[in-house]
């Protein structure tokens, strides 16, 4: 972690001598000196961050040491560039503003020139500690071997020991064994690989120790090699040569030992296994050039061979696709049916868990998040615990609500778990550090993590990608190598949620802890002298200490039941340093923003949404390197011309949910020359006029745009200007109401210049018809078609889209029919259906939508009875019944009915449909939040929420 922050550092030293060559001149080679002392000390943190956990106390206070040099050194820059360029709002004119401002720029010279010298004595004090520990530890190339054989042998072991268990005291595993059974002994005659991948402690291992024993009969031979972080593919080929012929009951000869090239050892197993049928098991595998060495050791004949390889890292288990057969599966925790199973069979061996510890021992195991290792180890903890003492039961409990902190055998979990940390490379491992600030069970959102990524520097530039996509991109490997969970249910760039591990999520609140990268405030700890980052739970306990928040360069207050005053909210920030980057208000309830807000002249990220902000003063101007602003779901209704002065401005998201469910969406009037903000990426819910229709398309980089309040006369136009964003991925137009025509025929003209790299797409309006181009939108992921009213099947021209998971009709058709038919919407995950007034009938054919899992079906009054065909969505997990229905269909649903019975989760909510004349609800079912990205979670969580973003 003390790598990313130097890291981003030299980053921003580097910018800095470009920019400021003019101003520096003689400081430029003393600023030089010290880039390249810390780039000497980064390639030795790289090593010692590899053997932090061995807690030498002197080794961790050089670590600290190199850290906080870099934090005053990051803070120096800022305090120049505050100094020469913020005039804090004072205005002069001609000779007395040259002066003035030479005068001030001059200062801030002279101060970071002395601040500069002090730093090069204690860089140069420093380095000294460096060579100490270089001599003592050796350098990075010739790292000694006492730390990473103790972290191997104790994975080992207790790999080991998972392979001892007995499969009676398994659960969770029937079914993908015997999935993974059917894969390896199927009749495909070529060789195939099933890869089995998923975070550590799942036990991977375990399951495939069990299925190798199971089809042990089936193949001639059968070899288990374990791979491991630390690989040396010679070792790896002598020891498979070893068990081959340890499987044939024969001696290696001795030519075959004097081999010693890779090469060679890769001919002998090709030619000693290719007339025989085998299975070999490489276990534990992390690099994907692994598997690039040892196929070419492995004969593709037609003897029906396999190959079973377990990695936490997603893009290994998919390296073999290019050129053999393969088959993979993503290992998934434990159900709370089956991990209370699990702690039971492990704490109380044979007999039930005692009445009096149940509530507990629930909450115990709650925790582990159906890890499988986590429920073995605590069990085994708690197995030795006294059954009569309660408060020893809750001491365990309390332990897991904090740092790990339960020495012996829970210690192998942190240890297991934090390999996966320590092979990141050093910007994920700071990117992965800074989840931390997020609550317990928080679902979080994509966009917001990727922001405070990038506002806090540690987003790196690649040509041909923006910094958001590079972010994305980091974020793509934190999932691929299993340490950030997707939530399922995001299909849109906007949307997108994640968790993280609660057991995982305590290794890196500890690690971000020790080494003061973040505190979390929440009434209970001691302050450090130095808070760098701040995520506040009570923000009163928070704005009374203060005075430790002078260094601070993020402050994120999560959601509270209480309003935040915004007296003590300006008193918090007066106490705050002028460098915060990251200022996230989100959810606080608060009425105004503080005038403090606006003199802080670095903040990149200023987040507002869900709070009660009406007006935004002229002042927001003064943010002259805003990056992201935020005020979704806010009482904003127009932004002031200032708000053009922001130049770097990438996201501008302003709107709020209607009062109703008619779904008008109350968005923003923004200024004239809107478009003067080049740099604009994400730009909703404007209003529509004909400058900004005509000049939109002008914002090139846009990739998520929503425009509202659309009239008939500006289809042609908003069409030509649609056709210039080639970059586009969310499109969201709406009518100015839900009864006006727009014009949309002119977009299918647009195919072939724009719109081909569009995911989601929103139209609320009256329509002729379906957009031809929609057929065209490859792409697509999720459509919304709101307040429609076609006459034409909409699902003529969706049904072939290639990509399309989620799909939501409101209002959208006014005919009596819809048939999904056999072959179509093949990855359709989740469907939405409602107000299609005069839908009577709705048919599911065989082999239609064979990926749907969620079901909505919402005020469909007409219709008579379940759709024909919904016994054929085999992989439904959610029928949702909503609004006012037929009484027919309710009592189906709520009485034995054969069609729904493999449906695992059905809910109702409707009110029935007295008459043809449908009924008017004074209080709406439903709000503007069950969209098609919302309903999801209302519908999912109504009974237990949890923290989320939304």
């Amino acid at each position: 972690m003390s790598v990313g922050v130097v890291s981003s550092v030299l980053n921003q030293l580097s910018t800095f001598i470009v920019e400021e060559a003019k101003l520096l001149r003689e400081l430029g080679l003393e600023i030089q000196g010290i880039v390249n002392e810390l780039e000497h000390m980064k390639a030795f943190l790289m090593f010692a961050e590899g053997i932090e956990e061995e807690e030498d106390p002197r080794l961790q206070v050089w670590i600290s040491q190199v850290q906080d040099a870099a934090y005053d050194i990051e803070d120096i820059v800022d305090e120049f560039r505050l100094r020469c360029n913020h005039q804090d709002g004072v205005k002069f004119c001609g000779l007395a503003q040259k002066i003035f401002g030479s005068m001030k720029s001059l200062r801030a010279r002279h101060q970071i020139a002395h601040e500069i010298e002090g730093m090069k004595s204690r860089i140069k004090s420093i380095c000294e500690g460096h060579k100490r520990y270089q001599t003592y530890y050796g350098t990075p190339n010739q790292a000694p071997s006492t730390y990473p054989s103790a972290v191997n042998n104790l994975w080992r072991d207790c790999r080991d020991d998972a392979l001892l268990v007995e499969e009676a005291n398994l659960v969770g595993i029937d079914s993908p064994k015997q999935q993974l059974i059917s894969e390896l002994l199927d009749h495909d005659p070529r060789l195939k690989v099933v890869s089995i991948f998923g975070m550590g402690g799942l036990g991977k291992t375990t399951l495939v120790k069990k299925i190798q024993q199971d089809v042990g009969s089936e193949f001639e031979v059968i070899v288990w090699i374990s791979v491991s972080q630390t690989y040396d593919m010679l070792e790896v080929l002598k020891e498979l040569i070893h068990q081959l012929f340890q499987e044939i009951r024969k001696p290696v000869p001795r030519e075959v030992a004097s081999l010693m090239s890779t090469d060679q050892l890769k001919l002998f197993v090709k030619g000693f296994l290719k007339d025989k049928r085998f299975l070999i098991v490489f276990d534990d595998v992390w690099d994907i050039k692994f598997w690039d060495g040892i196929k070419w050791a492995l004969p593709d004949k037609v003897n029906r061979n396999r190959v079973m390889l377990t990695t936490r890292i997603e893009d290994i288990a998919y390296a073999s696709s290019v050129e053999f057969s393969t088959y993979v599966h993503k290992m998934q925790s434990l159900s709370q049916e089956d991990s209370w199973i699990l702690f039971c069979k492990r704490t109380f061996k044979d007999s039930c868990c005692p009445i009096h510890l149940k509530k507990v021992a629930l909450r115990i195991m709650k925790k582990c998040e159906g890890l499988p290792l986590a429920i073995v180890t605590i069990g085994g903890v708690l197995a030795l615990k006294d059954r009569s003492r309660i408060d020893e039961w809750k001491m365990v409990q309390h332990s897991l609500g904090g740092e790990v902190v339960i020495k012996g055998k829970l210690d192998n979990i942190k240890s297991i778990l934090s390999l996966s940390y320590n092979e990141l490379p050093d910007h994920l491992k700071t990117c992965l550090l800074y989840a931390s600030i997020f609550p317990e069970d928080y679902k979080i959102r994509e966009s917001r993590l990727i922001r405070f990524w990038i506002s806090e520097g540690f987003v790196m530039e690649k040509t041909g990608m923006s910094t958001y996509d590079v972010a994305r991109a980091y974020l793509h490997e934190l999932i691929n190598r299993s340490l950030i969970q997707i939530v399922r249910g995001s299909y849109d760039a906007s949307g997108r949620m994640y968790h993280i591990h609660d057991i995982l999520r305590e290794i890196i609140l500890s690690k971000a802890s020790r080494r003061n990268f973040a505190i979390m405030a929440t009434g209970k700890q001691r302050w450090p002298k130095k808070i760098r980052r701040l995520a506040i739970h009570d923000f009163k306990f928070a704005a009374e200490s203060r005075g430790h928040f002078k260094y601070l360069r993020s402050m994120v207050i999560f959601k509270s039941v209480e309003p935040l005053p915004t007296s003590i909210l300006s008193k918090l920030l007066r106490g705050s340093s002028r460098l915060l980057k990251v200022l996230d208000l989100g959810g606080t309830q608060l009425e105004e923003i503080p005038e403090e807000v606006f003199k802080l002249y670095h903040l990149k990220t200023l987040n507002l949404k869900g709070t009660r902000v009406k007006d935004i003063p002229k002042a927001i101007g003064h943010l002259k390197n805003l990056e992201f602003l935020d005020l979704s779901y806010t009482n904003v209704r127009e932004l002031p011309n200032e708000i053009l002065k922001i130049e770097g401005l990438i996201h501008l998201i302003v709107f709020d949910k209607p009062s109703d469910s008619t779904f008008v969406l109350n968005g923003f009037k923004g200024p004239k020359g809107i478009v003067k903000l080049s740099c604009l990426e994400w730009l909703c819910h404007i209003e529509a006029n004909e400058i900004l229709i005509r000049e939109i398309g002008e914002l090139k980089h846009l990739k998520v745009l929503g425009i509202k309040s659309l009239r008939q006369q500006d289809g042609k136009q908003l069409c030509s200007s649609l056709g210039k964003l080639s970059n586009l991925e969310d499109l969201c137009l709406r009518a100015i109401k839900d009864d006006e025509m727009l014009d949309l025929d002119d977009m299918n003209l647009v195919v072939h210049s724009g719109l081909l790299n569009l995911q989601v797409l929103s139209l609320w309006s009256q329509l002729r018809n379906v957009p031809k181009i929609i057929s065209s939108l490859q792409e697509l992921t999720s459509i919304e078609l709101g307040w429609s009213r076609l006459m034409v099947d909409p699902l003529e021209y969706l049904q072939c889209l290639p990509n399309l998971r989620s799909l939501f009709l409101y209002k959208a058709f006014d005919g009596k029919s819809l048939c999904f038919k056999a072959g179509c919407f093949l990855k359709l995950e989740n469907l939405i259906l409602w107000r299609l007034y005069n839908l009577r009938e709705l048919r599911i054919n065989k082999d239609a939508m064979p990926n749907l899992r969620e079901l909505s079906i919402i005020s469909l009054e007409s219709l008579k009875e379940l759709p024909w065909g919904v016994k054929y969505l085999t992989k439904l997990q959610l029928l949702y019944i909503g609004g006012i229905m037929d009484e027919v269909i309710v009592k189906q649903v709520r009485g034995p009915c054969e069609e729904i019975s493999h449906i695992p989760k059905i809910r109702i909510h409707t009110e029935v449909a007295e008459s043809k004349e449908a009924p008017v609800r004074k209080k709406p079912l439903l709000s503007y939040h069950t969209s098609i990205r919302h309903l999801r979670y209302f519908v999912t969580n109504e009974e237990s929420r949890e923290p989320t973003d939304d």
